[in-house]
């Protein structure tokens, strides 16, 4: 009986990554093409808003325990740094930022993911540290030209909301979370809610009739950046380390880029394509270094 359930995990967990890799790499280009309907916050509390409120009444509807109150309190915290500090950021940045040269930024999340471990006494080893200083090293290489020389208030929002996805990442294994996939359903109905109201409150409002084209970005955000994407990650948090869950962060730039090229004409310079191979080096390091001193758990 072990053996079929760790086969079974194990499938999940390569179904998830899988799913990750792919996915999340395409979500760069879907929300830079939702931004031209949509302002950023609310776009972005829209899309796990609903989201999350339809895997919610799905899992009860399937019997899901009700969460408590230290369960909601753990899923908001997550939600809030993943999704208004993470995801949030990143729909500001694309307001000026190719959506390619975004997902390059937000490849150093591995990096930030391994630091913040250090509050749980998880300190980087040799090789961790090698990994950070290289992959921060390409970043600012990527800050020496191009567009977020031209946009500093969106290579600003680009490494905070990096830093807030990892500090989430990985204080998520710390907290009382809701069980299962619940755990994703609280967490986006939780991050939309302060989303939305970020929104709001900066004074974001949606006064023209979105065309369909933002329609339907929007609708890919929320099927397949957020009940497939999201979820996966979630679910991975909760089976892995954090370093293998956030290890889309150097498959995602890629297909990202090439998207961003072939299908919204989006151009990387030279400086760009130089910092591309050093980030990806360092993150490749962390996640060797980590792999090696912990084991797939």
């Amino acid at each position: 009986m072990s053996n079929a359930k760790d086969k079974r995990n194990k499938a999940g967990i390569i179904m998830a990554l899988l799913s990750l890799y792919v996915v999340w790499g395409s979500t760069y280009l879907a929300i830079r093409i939702a931004l031209a309907g949509f302002p950023p916050f609310l776009m972005a509390g829209l899309r796990y808003i609903i989201a999350g409120s339809g895997l919610y009444l799905f899992l009860r509807m399937r019997g899901a325990p009700f969460p408590g109150k230290k369960e909601w309190a753990g899923a908001g915290v997550v939600g809030g740094l993943l999704l208004l500090g993470g995801n949030g950021g990143v729909a500001v940045a694309e307001q000026w930022v190719a959506s390619g040269i975004a997902a390059l930024v937000i490849a150093t999340t591995p990096l930030w993911t391994v630091l913040f471990a250090g509050i749980w006494k998880r300190w980087p080893t040799r090789a961790e540290w090698a990994g950070i200083i290289l992959g921060l090293a390409g970043v600012v290489i990527l800050n020496k030209g191009g567009e977020l020389k031209a946009h500093p208030a969106g290579a600003v929002a680009l490494l905070l909301a990096a830093m807030f996805w990892a500090l989430g990442s990985a204080w998520s294994r710390h907290l009382l979370l809701p069980q299962g996939m619940m755990a994703s359903a609280a967490e986006m109905i939780a991050g939309g809610i302060v989303l939305l109201l970020s929104g709001l409150l900066t004074g974001e409002r949606i006064e023209t009739l979105p065309d369909l084209r933002a329609v339907g970005a929007l609708g890919y955000l929320i099927v397949f950046g957020s009940l497939v994407g999201f979820s996966s990650y979630v679910y991975l948090l909760g089976k892995v380390r954090p370093a293998l869950a956030t290890s889309y962060a150097y498959v995602n730039p890629i297909i990202a880029v090439g998207l961003g090229v072939v299908l919204a004409g989006e151009h990387i310079t030279g400086t760009e394509i130089i910092a591309v191979p050093v980030i990806l080096s360092g993150v490749v390091l962390v996640i060797l270094g980590n792999k090696k001193k912990r084991g797939l758990q």
